[in-house]
């Protein structure tokens, strides 16, 4: 590991919280409470979490935990992957978000690599519906807006961590909605989600409110759920809350 300087062809490059590190090929660069990323003492993280290494010309992102898993999505959503202890996975997007949470406290950092090996192709166009749907789940106006309340900071800005996401009672009133009727669609929206499958969208012992509607936001985002094209809506949806 070494400070940014010239960009070199084969590095890659790591931020976190306004500071960037550049790791080179032959290296192993590693996340944790002791790695080279160093968190802070968080208890419930792992001492070596996370580690990147370049092998035979193809970066790695590598779960050398015991316990914590990692979402990873390439930063314009469209593809998520869920790295669970002992997986690995290879870096191909030119910029690729890394998010986790260790006890009450997400983490994200953002890994770009030089010389990408994916490259982007033409994405088709919504369906002639409108609809919005999750495997065979239709997402309902309500439910569409209330998903982009909580996705607002993310989807205006690039490069917005979790931690901006507003609570529930800041995004009700986005909506101009009660934080009763917001719960509700909240609730159901978790509830059709949790029957298809996508994971973190039960409550239960040691689960914090604050980690399900980060999962919700994940997946949203990465399952192009909810756009920046859509974000108008919300402005609507105030408008006609307001109305009634």
């Amino acid at each position: 590991m070494r400070p940014v300087s010239a960009a070199v062809t084969d590095d890659l490059t790591i931020e976190f919280a306004g500071e960037t590190f550049t790791v080179e090929p032959g290296s192993v660069f590693t996340v944790g409470r002791e790695g080279d990323l160093a968190l802070d003492d968080n208890l419930f993280l792992h001492r070596q979490f996370l580690s990147i290494e370049n092998i035979d010309g193809l970066w790695l992102l590598s779960n050398v935990g015991t316990r914590l898993a990692a979402t990873v999505t390439d930063t314009g959503g469209r593809v998520q992957a869920w790295l669970a202890p002992g997986a690995r996975l290879p870096l191909v997007f030119a910029a690729t978000a890394v998010i986790f949470s260790a006890g009450a406290t997400t983490y994200e950092l953002t890994i770009t690599v030089a010389e990408p090996a994916f490259r982007e192709t033409q994405t088709l166009g919504d369906d002639e519906d409108g609809l919005s749907t999750i495997g065979d789940v239709p997402l309902t106006h309500s439910q569409r807006v209330m998903i982009l309340a909580l996705a607002e900071p993310l989807l205006k800005r690039d490069g917005s961590g979790m931690s901006e996401l507003p609570t529930s009672s800041q995004a009700a009133e986005r909506l101009g909605w009660t934080l009763t009727r917001f719960n509700r669609k909240l609730d159901n929206v978790c509830d059709k989600l949790d029957r298809i499958g996508v994971p973190g969208m039960r409550g239960g012992v040691g689960s914090y409110a604050t980690n399900r509607r980060v999962r919700l936001v994940e997946h949203a985002i990465a399952a192009r759920l909810v756009t920046r094209e859509d974000l108008p809506l919300l402005d609507l949806e105030r408008e006609a809350s307001g109305e009634d």
